[in-house]
């Protein structure tokens, strides 16, 4: 199955350093039937888009908690045996969580597939959507579209291998 776990370029660094993305368990975004019952579509592609866009607003949200953090949103693609995620049923509800699920057990970077992150010319941007993010949580429609315009930056596909450059550890760094 495929999962998109979002992270900060710090957690993309540590994760390269390590190896794993995680210990488990460890949240991440995919194609649930919640996620396609509130997409309206049969598209996989679609679908799969939209867990990744679920990622990256998580992304923001773990932005928003870590100012230290570059203002550019990092979601990792990894394929994980089925039977390795759940959605949490206490969260079914909440429309925050469509598409989360949680990933049992270590997730190894070796594993993933891609990752995507915002170009710099997003920063600005995902500065202001991180700060409004409490403000359009509570319902405030400004704020709500300050969020909106992160998501206006499509995150560019990067190779597994272009990682090292992505965190500051490649060559002439």
């Amino acid at each position: 199955m495929r999962v998109y776990v979002p992270l900060t370029l710090p957690g993309l660094a540590e994760a390269y350093r390590t190896g794993e993305l995680g210990a488990g368990p460890l949240v991440a975004y995919a194609v649930t039937p919640a996620l396609r019952e509130w997409y309206l579509s049969d598209d996989m592609e679609e679908l799969e888009y939209a867990a990744l866009n679920r990622a990256a607003l998580a992304s923001l949200r773990l932005l928003a908690a870590d100012p230290d953090a570059p203002r550019r949103r990092v979601v990792v693609a990894v394929d994980v045996p089925d039977g390795t995620t759940a959605a949490d049923p206490d969260r079914g509800l909440d429309p925050a969580a469509v598409g989360e699920v949680r990933v049992t057990g270590a997730v190894r970077l070796a594993k993933a597939a891609a990752v995507h992150v915002d170009l710099d010319d997003a920063e600005a941007d995902v500065r202001a959507a991180a700060q409004a993010l409490p403000a359009a949580d509570a319902g405030d429609d400004d704020a709500q579209f300050v969020v909106d315009g992160a998501e206006d930056h499509e995150l560019l596909w990067y190779a597994t291998q272009e990682i090292p450059n992505l965190v500051g550890l490649g060559e002439g760094s």
